[in-house]
Order: structure tokens, then sequence, then C-alpha cells
């Protein structure tokens, strides 16, 4: 088990990509703790796991929340030494309709909310001097600009830039900080994107997400489980000498 006696929060838990990674650190041997804003399906997925889960209610846009979800898992497990930001939300309009709630609410969550529970979780790493992993999960559309998706591209594109600054500067402590970047996944937030594409673009409901599972390389779009195994190596010694960078889990849809 590559994981074995590791402590590990992750963000956005509950469900999709954030909760196959939680089955999978279990799995791995680590103790995980299910933080999300949904903090009854945050119990769901953590009670499948018995004493090696358990759910913390967390707002990643409130500091006093972050700082208590933090303090919650160190309280019953006397550290932390992995952090997966999965926590995310979308949206999308076109340029010309963008509100300033809109960008506010997204950056404030994919940015803001990932930033600063990675200062706090590195905060106590570094206090408590074992080194650490911490996986910050992007997106595909962090790596291009897309006509409709503006502020929620911008707002991934800032998690790579992060990435890259927060791994460079933690690694004196031993802290290895890296990202994933998904492509198209099926996970419950696409039903969502799926019903703005079909707004906009005038779309039949259904007809978008079949159309960009279609276009990935590898024949379909990911599922939660396919970046599993590349939350464990980040999160494991075998990526000891990996430091600042985001990795493309996305069927072969982005080169860089």
């Amino acid at each position: 088990m590559k994981l074995k006696d590791k402590v590990a929060l992750v963000t956005g838990g509950a469900r999709g990509i954030g909760a196959a990674i939680v089955n999978r650190y279990v799995a791995e041997g680590a103790k995980v703790a299910v933080a999300d804003v949904s903090f009854a399906q945050a119990k769901e997925t953590a009670a499948l796991h018995g004493d090696k889960a358990f759910a913390v209610e967390v707002d990643v846009t409130k500091m006093a929340s972050i700082e208590s979800a933090v303090a919650a898992v160190e309280a019953r497990w006397g550290g932390i030494d992995i952090l997966v930001n999965g926590a995310g939300v979308f949206d999308l309009a076109p340029i010309v309709e963008v509100t300033e709630a809109s960008w506010d609410k997204v950056f404030a969550v994919n940015a803001k909310g990932m930033f600063f529970t990675l200062q706090a979780v590195a905060r106590r790493m570094i206090a408590r001097g074992k080194g650490g992993k911490i996986i910050n999960l992007s997106s595909q559309a962090g790596r291009r600009g897309e006509a409709l998706v503006s502020v929620y591209c911008a707002s991934k594109a800032a998690v790579i830039s992060l990435t890259q600054s927060a791994g460079l500067d933690l690694i004196k402590h031993h802290i290895n900080v890296n990202g994933i970047s998904p492509g198209v996944a099926d996970t419950p937030m696409w039903d969502h994107v799926d019903s703005l594409f079909a707004k906009y673009e005038h779309r039949p409901l259904g007809e978008k997400k079949r159309l960009v599972g279609e276009a990935v390389p590898f024949g379909r779009m990911g599922l939660p489980e396919d970046h599993v195994g590349a939350a464990v190596f980040l999160a494991s010694s075998d990526s000891d000498y990996v430091v600042a960078q985001t990795l493309n889990v996305d069927g072969g849809n982005w080169m860089s």
C-alpha cells in the first residue's frame, strides 16, 4: 500500500473525482478527511470506510471554515501528510454577459479557496517538520481559453500558476506541490455544464456532453476513477522528485 499510515485531507471529497480519490486513498492505507460544503454527502462518502475516514464541513471561501476544518483533522489524527484541493465550481457565459457575482463566486472557490487551504495546511506541515504532499485539481480549461468559459478557464489557469509558485517555495520544506489537470470528466458537475452549454449554444440537453466525449482521443469522457492513479502517485514517495508540475489526465485532449 503506497499511502500506509498517511493522513489525507480531500476538499470537494463528497462526490465526483474527489470521492474517487478518497476511496482509493483509503484502499492504499491512508486515513482520509472528506471535506466538503455538502456535509451530508461528505458523511455518506466517509461512512463507506468506517474509522478510516470522517467528514468535515468546509466552505473554502471562508478563512475561518478552512482553519476549523484543518484543525479538526489535526485534533483527530495528529497532522496532515497529504492535501488534495478538489473543491471547485463552474459557470459560463459570453464575455459581455459575465457578471461580477459569477466572477467572484468562481474565483472565490477555485483560486482563492484553493490557495488559502494550501496555505493553512502548508503552515502546519512546516511546523510539524515532516514534509508533505499537496495536490491541486486544475482542468484542461486552465491550459487554454474558451469563448464561453472565460472565468472558469482563468480560475483554473490560476491554479496551475499557483501550483508552480507554491511548489518552488515549499520544496525547501520537503513539501511537494503538484497538480492534476482533468479533461472532460463524467461527474455530477458535467450535468450542470451541459445545461449551460445547451442554453448558450442552443443545443438539446445531453448533446454537448456526447460531442465532447466523442472528441476525446481516448474515445470517451474521463471517469472519476481515471484520475486516482495520478492522485496516488503525487501523494506517494514515488513522486518525491516531482515539483511544481500539473499532470494532464485527459485521454489525450491536451499536450503540454
